[in-house]
């Protein structure tokens, strides 16, 4: 699979990572087994990038990732992990010392003295102007208990102040056929930087697989059913902040755009990888198909001018109104 750069880590990942929300609980049950399985599909099709973050499963996703890393010491994988969301949402709670506690329970349950890549998960938005805090962010890096450290945003505008930060070694955002607005400057920015993007919710919480109609039920352990409209975090983390029954209608009309020979989910991912600025796509999996499958997408041939334009006009048509300006 092809290998890029993630920013100033130095590192190469590969261009689909594995994305780790769903081993912890979120998505409804996966057994420990299974979840083993998702993960030697991956790496056994090049996957060189895991996701994660302490408060997936309250910590189950990177503990199974540590386990899964120290039986399969063959694999050259890179953990991304992610701080800041086990405590209160106030500017005040990104400090050194929480940072230093936080960073020592990831170390624990991935089993190493150094994480790879440590991101602010989605904070409060002034927290991203902090000095204080990229003070603090330094220090860890000094102290040895980080590698690099990165960011996730839920905005465009938090991006922008992210990436102006020579510490920051990526910045990771939602990106897909239904969320175009950081084509606009975010990728550019981070180009220019020389900062990795990693982009999130790239099936739109599965929206643009095409499997979904607007009777489809979720389990109440789903944030796809207890996070709609953002009662537990962020709205744009589910279906990407569109209103379910809008989503599934423009994603039935982005289903007939897949190229011969290619899922929905797969045209999405590969729209993604084309994108000048991305360095990986890190969609979930349940099951080891699934997996295969979504690292399959790194393989098909880059989507032509006349669906890129086809993409923008659903998304200008049908999509834009609800998200563009709010995130």
């Amino acid at each position: 699979m092809e290998q890029r750069t993630l920013g100033r880590t130095g590192r190469d990942v590969s261009v689909v990572g594995q994305g780790t929300w769903q081993l912890g609980g979120d998505w409804g049950e996966v057994e420990e087994s299974d979840a083993f399985d998702v993960l030697d599909a991956a790496v056994d099709s090049g996957v060189t990038f895991f996701d994660t973050a302490d408060v997936y499963g309250d910590g189950r996703s990177e503990q199974l990732i540590g386990r899964y890393l120290k039986n399969r010491p063959d694999a050259d994988v890179l953990v991304a992990t992610k701080m800041g969301r086990r405590a209160d949402q106030v500017p005040e709670n990104y400090v050194l010392d929480n940072f230093r506690t936080w960073n020592d329970r990831s170390r624990a349950n991935l089993g190493v003295d150094t994480l790879d890549l440590v991101q602010l998960h989605c904070p409060p938005s002034s927290v991203y102007s902090s000095d204080a805090v990229y003070d603090a962010l330094d220090a860890l890096v000094d102290e040895q208990r980080i590698a690099a450290y990165a960011v996730s945003v839920e905005t465009c505008a938090e991006a922008l102040t992210a990436i102006a930060r020579p510490g920051v070694a990526s910045v990771q955002i939602i990106l897909n056929p239904f969320r175009l607005k950081p084509l606009d400057e975010v990728l550019p920015a981070a180009v220019a930087a020389g900062v990795g993007i990693i982009a999130r919710v790239p099936l739109a919480s599965g929206l643009l697989s095409g499997k979904y109609t607007k009777d489809t039920v979720f389990g109440p352990d789903d944030h796809r059913t207890y996070n709609r409209h953002g009662e537990a975090f962020d709205q744009g983390e589910t279906f990407s902040g569109i209103d379910y029954a809008t989503g599934v209608a423009a994603a039935a009309e982005f289903a007939a755009l897949a190229p011969e020979g290619a899922t929905p989910a797969q045209t999405a991912l590969r729209w993604i990888i084309q994108q000048p600025g991305v360095t990986s796509v890190i969609p979930g999996a349940r099951s080891v198909e699934q997996a295969r499958a979504n690292a399959a997408a790194a393989a098909l041939p880059p989507l032509p001018q006349s669906t890129l334009d086809a993409v923008r006009e659903l998304y200008d048509r049908s999509i834009r109104p609800e998200v563009h300006d709010r995130w």
